[in-house]
Parts: C-alpha cells; sequence; structure tokens
C-alpha cells in the first residue's frame, strides 16, 4: 500500500511539473514564441496521456476519455517536428501546411466516442497505430537531425536532441508496455516523472542562451567553422593575444566582422567565452616559456605579464583552471623531469 501510495505521489508531481512547463512555455514572451508554443504543445500531449496513465492504473475511465488522452499521441510527433522546423529554419513557409500533419489527431479525436478501447484485437490494433505514427514522427525528426546537424548551432542540436530522447524514451517504454515485455504499467508514467524535473533542469538553465541567443543571426554552422579558422590563424600567426588590453571589438575588427558575430563563433564552436578563449592561447605560450631555458631565471609574474595577462592573480587562475596546477608546480615538474 505505501509502495503504491509512492508511486502514486511520484506520477502526479510528474504531471504537476510537466503542466508547469507548458504554462512557462506558452506564456514567455521572449525568444521565439512560435518555437516555444510547439514544444509547449509536445509537452501537454505527453502529459495528457501519461495522466491518463496514472488515473486509469488506480481508477476506471471511461473509454472515450481514454481514446481523447490516447489521441494526444498523434499530435505529439508532429508538434515535435514542427518544433525543431521553427527552431532551426529562418523560413516558415512550412508552417502554412503544418495542419495536415494534425489530420489523424482530430480525427481520433472526432470519432473516440465509437473507436473501440477494451482489451480485444480492434482496440490493440488502433492502439497500435497510434504507436507507429509516432514513431513515424520519431524517425523524421531524428533524420531531420542527421541532415542538418551541419548547418545547425550545435547548442540548438543539443538541445533538440535531448528533447527527442526524452520523447523517444517515453515512446520506446510504452511500446515495451504494449507488447507485455515490460510488466509494470505505470513504469511509463514514473519514467515521464523524472524526464519532466530533467527538462525543468535543462530548460530554465540553458532555454534562454540556446535558444534566444544569436537567434536574428545571419552566420550559419559552415560560415562560423570557416571564421573560427580565421579567428585561430590570426592568434596563432600574430600573436594578438599577448596584448593584455586586447577586446573582442579588436578581434572582431582584424576579420572584418561584429563583436557579436565573434562571440558567437567562440561560444558555438569552443563552448568558452571570448576571455577564456584567449587565455588558452595565453596558457599555452606560458607554458613554453616557463620551461624555455631564457625564462629559466625569470618570475612567475613576468611570465605573466609576457604572456598578455595583467596581473599575476589571474594568470594563476586561469592556469590552474586550464591545467589543474599552479605555473610554479607546472615549472617545477618539468625541472623534475
Amino acid at each position: 500500500m505505501i509502495v503504491k501510495s509512492f508511486i502514486l505521489v511520484l506520477s502526479c508531481l510528474g504531471v504537476i511539473q510537466a503542466l508547469f512547463l507548458c504554462f512557462y512555455l506558452f506564456t514567455i514572451k521572449k525568444g521565439n514564441k512560435r518555437a516555444n508554443t510547439f514544444l509547449a504543445f509536445v509537452l501537454l500531449g505527453l502529459t495528457i496521456r501519461i495522466g491518463k496513465s496514472v488515473f486509469h492504473n488506480y481508477i476506471a475511465v471511461d473509454p472515450r476519455i481514454r481514446n481523447v488522452a490516447i489521441a494526444t499521441i498523434l499530435a505529439v510527433g508532429p508538434f515535435l517536428w514542427f518544433y525543431g522546423k521553427a527552431i532551426f529554419e529562418k523560413h516558415e513557409t512550412f508552417l502554412n501546411r503544418r495542419y495536415v500533419h494534425l489530420v489523424p489527431f482530430a480525427l481520433f479525436v472526432v470519432f473516440s466516442p465509437i473507436i473501440p478501447n477494451q482489451n480485444d484485437s480492434l482496440s490493440y490494433s488502433a492502439y497500435a497505430a497510434v504507436l507507429v505514427h509516432l514513431g513515424i514522427y520519431l524517425g523524421i525528426c531524428w533524420n531531420y537531425i542527421s541532415k542538418e546537424k551541419e548547418q545547425i548551432r550545435p547548442q540548438l542540436v543539443k538541445w533538440y536532441q535531448n528533447i527527442v530522447i526524452g520523447v523517444t524514451i517515453i515512446w520506446a517504454l510504452y511500446i515495451g508496455i504494449f507488447l507485455e515485455w515490460i510488466p509494470f504499467y505505470i513504469l511509463g508514467a514514473i519514467s515521464f516523472s523524472f524526464l519532466m524535473y530533467l527538462f525543468t533542469y535543462l530548460l530554465l538553465k540553458q532555454h534562454v542562451f540556446t535558444l534566444e541567443k544569436y537567434s536574428n543571426s545571419t552566420i550559419d554552422r559552415r560560415a562560423s567553422k570557416k571564421v573560427l579558422q580565421n579567428v585561430k590563424k590570426l592568434l596563432v600567426e600574430d600573436e594578438i593575444f599577448l596584448k593584455n588590453d586586447i577586446s573582442l571589438a579588436d578581434v572582431a575588427h582584424h576579420l572584418g566582422i561584429t563583436p557579436r558575430e565573434l562571440s558567437q563563433v567562440i561560444n558555438e564552436n569552443e563552448q568558452k567565452n571570448f576571455s577564456e578563449f584567449i587565455n588558452h592561447y595565453r596558457i599555452q605560450k606560458a607554458k613554453e616559456l616557463l620551461v624555455a631555458p631564457h625564462y629559466a631565471n625569470e618570475k612567475i609574474a613576468t611570465i605573466a605579464y609576457d604572456c598578455g595577462f595583467g596581473n599575476v592573480t589571474s594568470f594563476n587562475l586561469a592556469f590552474k583552471a586550464e591545467t589543474e596546477i599552479t605555473p610554479s608546480h607546472y615549472r617545477n615538474n618539468f625541472k623534475i623531469a
């Protein structure tokens, strides 16, 4: 009894958390509102389906209500695909035809009073068709990611991929339950609860940066990589990082792009901000000087200034963050070796 009550509470908390996420996405004013709405419908569809599982596991639910809940799965796949399109592509021509993909959902809802939902072959066939429908759209989403990932910002790819993985896990669990490979019907709802808390963490932690920052940028994935190559060439050949007052605007001016575009290129490809990116080259230079014979008698402070750092403290912190040891320790290790 205690275990059953615990499972009920856990499942209900997952449903409540999912409803909170839906409300957040429907009402958020920043960023891509169309994409946020599509993601909200994905979560809402799953939430209604999972909610049905929770209640049906404990109380009898009218077959017509069960059919309406099952019908929402027919909307999850299309909205998941719409969401990817909305966050990856600038043009919105596909959205003019999006309602065609929701016809199966609409038909299932309209005919829900007469669609069988008992323990018979027709009921199983109807439910199997719904699961196959979602599986097809998941395949479309994965294929879309595979084809477009070279042209899409890596943060967006990772974000969307995580969403698709979560939906795929839930779909796989229900496939296992349908085929009786998984004996626990409520397992889908429990797993959904954990995924909702994970989604909440990712959404609140990364959503603003991933989906809103650089949303209007004209630099695509291929152009971003080319700019990065030019940045690295500039740093290696001209060693402009040795100037302690080098700024994002200075480097962007050298490359003929805007500071915002340069920031995007570094963030997307190196997962660092400008300061961290520049400090990496400074630390590589410091490693050379720390073991160079002609710098053997020089103080750490001298090496820090010669590598472009404004003070010793920032040099020590940056060096240890990248190498996990201090500059003095690095130098001593080389002498011992």
